[in-house]
């Protein structure tokens, strides 16, 4: 027997030719794996650094005196060559003479004998069977030697451990782009996109080095907008040539996995890149044979084809959500499937598959939402969590949808899912899908009614209650003519909500009676709770403060028993403002932290917000300044996330009166016009009972600063950024180094053109009439005491009702009493 070659040093190990970044916590515990394990095997896609991690490893324990290292490189080995050719490769590469008449497998054995070793098997994807054969005389017959393989599947043998790895993190991965730039660019300098390149290209590291490169003739912008034709983009550029061809383009590293699959392997790859994800359910549903159009999986079992291509590291297992294994591809093998999809002829049928079955599944699901399908609440909230990792999958459905005339199927997608959009703030994207459905041509009534309601329902959840009459009124004859009682009940409510909203009270009760009619039969449990729940609302808006909380308890109770504490997380709100009107601080401060969790549970951040809002204003009645500003902190957080404007505009109220308690006059009405700014900008007018809230900052404010100075500030404020507003509110009163109101934040105050007076206030005239409506006089009396016409002072007392979002004068006398000040001249 020949004797070894010298043991490898870590010099003859496969140089590093540029800097190994990231993966410090990997080579840590696949080290202390090999101290105590006999075989781990390496897998992952194509170009996720399988082999610079094992060199790194090999590396590190040759330094650390671990006994030899040998490292093989089996890529080139072709199966028909010879006999064994992993065993005579692995002699070769040590330098083992075989013995006429003996396997090359006890040749090494024999050489390698009991003393500690480690031997690194490259690149075994080809030559699994043999590999795993060797390995298994090797590590029988040697009992200090330590084995670590690198291949995209296991090799599949006793005592294996298979360590997946994994994409770089965000982090690494922009550091390997940018050390990778600067290598072909020396000036290169990291700019925004580097983080949006390195997430499209899933942290794998070879897509990484190969976009990198293309920065000595192209912006990161640019390459980011070309990642959609990517393997052409990820050719080799200026990568070093020296390197295996497989590892000099992006597609060349997935050829090769691609090619190694079977044929049906290859069909469900295909066939899987419709999805952004799936379960073994949906691959089922959607990639399985269909007779003359689908053919080439017969006969085999999809769990086993999905297996084998995780195994292969062409899938990735993913988390499990609502008790089902998610899989996933990573985006540069779904593009590459993809292309294969086309290729084949398939794509129309299999992207016509996955939209309807995402449209089966979300009109399913939004039944059960809103309990035209009984549930529990546990199980709703299993839905709602579940379209979080769906979202990908329906849009994909509705981009396919839209790009081949599908309005019908895209109009209901929206539609059945409407709840959940409005839940998580994701309004604006829908409501611009839900309108270009709509604008594509006229749909049955069936379809058109029920996506004209909620449509309407999505403008509530943008607050746009001027849109959500619009689209409620015209869901109205197509729900109707479709003999669609349940959405008609749903427009209903949605247009008397609108009402309320705009101060037509007596509309919005018409509506909710015809609603009550609608609604009465079985199944309508939910628009029977809601629209109690809203004719509550409307109570409180025309001060039937004991009415209201009646109903607002029986809508309550309604979607209790129903499991639908989403509905009842919005009674709890309505409640907790009813006490809150009382001074009944208390009960506010119970219903809103009654409320909080259940929209937590659901993601609904709008909700969440609004609440957080309530639940600040209660501590800023009680004088809790710094529970107020917890809680206004996280409203003004989330409502931001959401981007709903009116939402931002009624924290940065609640704030401007926090910074008044505070002690900053000054701050307060900047951001108090920062708020009216802001409701300006979206065009929409200031929702009920605001003005009065806005009143009582402003009041005692004119006091302390004066009139004029209060004017200036406001302009100031309405031309302040919504960011610089956020900043203002929430930089801490306590740090001395923060300026004061009057100059802050530093730059983000533009000097207005002019002096404003706060448009949503009372006038001078106003709060004198507001005064005399206080003491319980008539129009009549107050034309006398003012000598003026009594039409001017129905006027005047219907805009007084106006701005400060009231329905009687009983709610005027009461908030005179409470805000302005005596009348200096009585």
């Amino acid at each position: 027997m020949t004797p070894l070659k010298t043991p490898a040093t870590p010099a003859d190990l496969p140089v590093e030719t540029d800097t190994f970044i990231g993966r410090d916590r990997d080579v840590a515990d696949l080290c202390g794996l090999l101290e105590t394990l006999r075989a781990v095997t390496l897998t992952g896609p194509g170009g996720i650094g399988k082999t610079r991690l094992a060199v790194r490893v090999a590396r590190t324990l040759a330094g650390r005196g671990a006994g030899p290292v040998w490292f093989v490189e089996l890529a080139d080995v072709r199966t028909d060559a010879s006999p064994d050719p992993v065993g005579r490769r692995v002699a070769a590469a040590l330098q083992i003479t075989e013995e006429e008449g003996r396997s090359a497998a006890d040749s090494v054995a024999d050489a390698l004998g009991a003393r500690p070793a480690l031997l690194v098997l490259d690149n075994c994807e080809h030559l699994v069977e043999g590999c795993a054969s060797l390995a298994a005389v090797l590590l029988a017959r040697c009992p200090g030697l330590r084995l670590l393989a690198t291949s995209r599947e296991p090799l599949r043998m006793a005592g294996e451990t298979v360590w997946r790895v994994p994409p770089l993190d965000p982090a690494d991965a922009v550091r390997l782009f940018v050390e990778r730039a600067r290598a072909v660019r020396p000036d290169f300098a990291a700019t925004g996109a580097v983080a949006e390149v390195s997430r499209a290209l899933d942290g794998l590291p070879l897509a990484l080095e190969l976009a990198a490169a293309r920065v000595r003739v192209l912006s990161v912008e640019q390459i980011a907008e070309r990642l959609e034709d990517r393997f052409k983009l990820l050719s080799a550029g200026d990568r070093d040539r020296t390197a295996p061809l497989r590892q000099r383009t992006l597609r060349a590293a997935i050829d090769w996995s691609h090619d190694l699959l079977s044929a049906p392997e290859r069909v469900l790859l295909r066939r899987l890149a419709v999805f952004a994800g799936w379960t073994l359910g949906q691959a089922e549903q959607v990639c399985a044979d269909d007779g003359p159009f689908l053919t080439g999986l017969a006969g085999h079992d999809l769990l086993d084809l999905l297996t084998a291509l995780v195994d292969k590291s062409l899938v990735v297992v993913g988390e499990e959500v609502a008790g089902e294994t998610r899989f996933r591809l990573l985006e540069s093998i779904r593009q590459y499937a993809a292309e294969q999809l086309a290729e084949a002829g398939e794509e129309t049928e299999v992207r016509d598959r996955h939209r309807d079955a995402v449209l089966e599944g979300v009109e399913r699901d939004g039944e059960i939402a809103l309990a035209e399908i009984p549930a529990d609440w546990a199980g709703r909230v299993a839905l709602f969590r579940r379209y979080d990792v769906e979202l990908g999958n329906v849009r994909a459905a509705l981009a396919w949808t839209a790009e081949h005339g599908g309005a019908e199927e895209g109009l209901r997608i929206c539609t059945g899912l409407r709840t959940y959009w409005i839940t998580r703030g994701r309004v604006a994207e829908w409501t611009a899908w839900t309108d270009r459905f709509l604008a594509a041509g006229d749909q049955p009534a069936y379809v058109l009614g029920p996506a004209l309601a909620g449509r309407a329902q999505l403008a509530v959840g943008a607050r746009d209650f001027a849109q959500a009459a619009a689209f409620a009124e015209r869901a109205l004859e197509p729900c109707g003519k479709a003999g669609d009682d349940f959405m008609t009940a749903i427009a209903l409510v949605t247009l008397a909500e609108a009402h309320t909203h705009a101060g037509r009270l007596a509309e919005a009760a018409a509506r909710l009676d015809e609603a009550d009619a609608v609604g009465a039969a079985e199944g309508q449990e939910w628009n029977r709770a809601y629209a109690r729940i809203a004719r509550g609302y409307l109570r409180i808006r025309e001060g039937r403060l004991r009415e209201a909380g009646e109903l607002l308890e029986t809508g309550l109770a309604g979607m209790r028993e129903i499991g639908q504490l989403w509905g009842a997380a919005h009674a709890l709100i309505g409640l907790a403002r009813l006490a809150a009107l009382r001074g009944d601080h208390a009960a506010a401060r119970a219903c809103y932290a009654e409320a909080l969790p259940v929209l937590g549970d659901i993601g609904a951040r709008p909700e969440s917000a609004r609440a957080l809002s309530g639940l600040g204003r209660v501590a800023l009645a009680e004088g809790d300044l710094p529970a107020a500003r917890r809680a206004l902190a996280e409203s003004l957080e989330l409502s931001r996330a959401t981007g709903i404007r009116l939402d931002v505009a009624r924290c940065l109220e609640a704030f401007a009166a926090l910074l008044s308690a505070e002690g900053d006059a000054r701050g307060a009405v900047l951001l108090a016009g920062a708020a009216g700014g802001l409701r300006d900008a979206t065009g929409r007018a200031a929702r009920p009972a605001g003005g009065a809230r806005m009143e009582a900052v402003l009041q005692p404010l004119r006091r302390a600063l004066g009139e004029p100075l209060v004017a200036r500030l406001w302009a100031q404020g309405r031309v302040l950024s919504s960011d610089a507003a956020a900043e203002l509110a929430l930089r801490d009163p306590g740090d001395a180094a923060s300026p004061p109101g009057d100059a802050a934040p530093a730059g983000t105050v533009p000097a207005p053109r002019e002096p404003a007076a706060p448009p949503s206030t009372l006038t001078a005239r106003e709060r004198e009439i507001a005064r005399l409506v206080a003491r319980g006089l008539s129009n009549r009396a107050i034309a006398d005491e003012l000598v003026i016409s009594p039409a001017t002072v129905a006027r005047h007392v219907t805009n007084i009702l106006t701005k400060l979002g009231f329905g009687s004068r009983a709610q005027v006398a009461a908030w005179s009493v409470d805000h302005l000040p005596p009348d200096p001249h009585p």
